[in-house]
């Protein structure tokens, strides 16, 4: 059974060219339509779910995913194609979305399972459930008006009312990131006890672990449209391999031709991650090799090069450094070797100094190599942001000492 249907659905917004809003510009505004310009924030978007599909919706910033989880939650209509929604919704998008401001926690709780069409005897059967799980901040402030609660508050109870209130379909936005470490553990674990009932999930994140784990289909939105629609683990090594298709290898054939100065230049560089035989995206457990050749026009010389990894960010993750050795004229290479389990999930660059007598920078090759390196997990029930730039996978000994009789 067909549960959400989305036909052609297109969503345009005009954005106003006016720079002051006075009142003379907003009626030209009003009346001329050569001072608006128009944004297609969906085009022509088609799929549809079955009853009991968990579908996780990728894409990059600004693709239209929260666009179109308000289309099917109803808070807005699209301008053009029909959706069909065959069941009680609860939604969980921006923060504060279904709730109103002015009434308390306690409150709105009833309001929103009147809303999914409850009655009070159901809503009171799982009142004490959804305030345990918000957690005691929560039944702290129950009776104080939520227009009076941190972001955090607010996602903790829309997300304890929306998963227990015994939606059809549960929607859900990134707006799960919001919460902390422990929030996000038991709100992925609510959702895959609320998928094992046969409920209907659409779940946009840019967690790829949690959609891989969550999600038998997935939407990959790219500019508005439908870029790929089909099983997630086939959509998401599709979509992760192009993400990661950025250049990673350079090479020279002529000295003159090349980055660097009158003594040094680049003629080879090259990451080589190691990559799985069954995911084909560089993930936080493959290793990878950094190869790096340039020609020095120096007749003798002691060099050695130092290579410095950065987040996207601009922090400095690490640096090493080869030893110095004595160099003649010609083409040197250098190899490097970084083992798996040790960057986190992210997006990194690396720049190249060329250095002579320890001390002197002859050339810095930066930016050299920009590259994204994605979650990977197993054995493991929590999907939340992994803390750190770096997760190494020391072992750690932990034994029983006693036991309790």
């Amino acid at each position: 059974m067909k549960i959400v249907e989305v036909e052609s659905v297109g969503k345009t917004y005009k954005l106003s060219n006016n720079d002051s809003p006075t009142y003379k510009n907003g009626l030209k505004s009003f009346f001329s339509s050569e001072s608006k310009q128009v944004f297609n924030a969906l085009t022509d978007v088609s799929f549809s779910i079955n009853k009991g599909d968990k579908l996780g919706i990728i894409g990059n910033n600004g693709a239209g995913k929260s666009t179109l989880l308000k289309i099917l939650s109803r808070i807005t209509q699209p301008t053009k194609g029909n959706i069909y929604v065959r069941g009680k919704v609860a939604s969980l998008l921006e923060v504060g979305t279904g709730f109103h401001p002015e009434l308390s926690g306690r409150e709105n709780i009833f309001l929103n399972g009147a809303i999914l069409g409850m009655t009070k005897n159901e809503i009171k059967s799982q009142f004490d459930e959804i305030v345990d799980f918000a957690g005691p901040q929560i039944a702290q402030f129950l009776d104080t008006p939520v227009k009076r609660y941190s972001s955090g508050m607010y996602v903790r109870l829309g997300f304890a009312i929306s998963a227990h209130l015994n939606p059809e379909i549960l929607i859900v936005d990134e707006v799960l990131a919001v919460g902390d470490a422990d929030f996000q553990k038991k709100s992925l674990g609510k959702m895959k006890e609320v998928a094992a009932q046969e409920k209907t999930i659409l779940f946009v994140s840019h967690n790829l672990t949690a959609v891989q784990n969550l999600c038998n289909k997935t939407l990959h939105l790219e500019n508005g449209k439908v870029k790929h629609f089909g099983e997630t683990g086939a959509i998401l090594n599709s979509y992760m391999a192009e993400n990661q298709s950025r250049k990673l290898n350079h090479e020279f054939e002529n000295f003159n031709d090349a980055p660097g100065n009158e003594i040094i230049r680049l003629k080879k560089a090259e990451i080589f991650p190691q990559l799985d035989p069954n995911i084909d995206y560089w993930t936080t457990q493959n290793s990878f090799t950094i190869t790096f050749d340039f020609w020095s026009l120096l007749k003798s010389a002691n060099l050695n090069i130092s290579l410095h990894v950065f987040a996207s960010t601009g922090e400095c993750i690490f640096n090493i450094g080869s030893e110095i050795k004595e160099f003649e004229s010609g083409i040197i290479a250098t190899k490097i070797d970084i083992p798996g389990n040790f960057l986190n999930d992210g997006n990194y660059y690396i720049s190249v100094m060329v250095v002579q007598d320890g001390s002197k920078v002859l050339y810095n090759f930066e930016n050299l190599f920009e590259f994204e390196i994605a979650d990977y997990r197993e054995n493991t029930s929590w999907f939340g942001k992994w803390p750190g730039y770096v997760r190494p996978n020391f072992p750690i000994n932990i034994v029983q000492l006693t036991k309790s009789n």
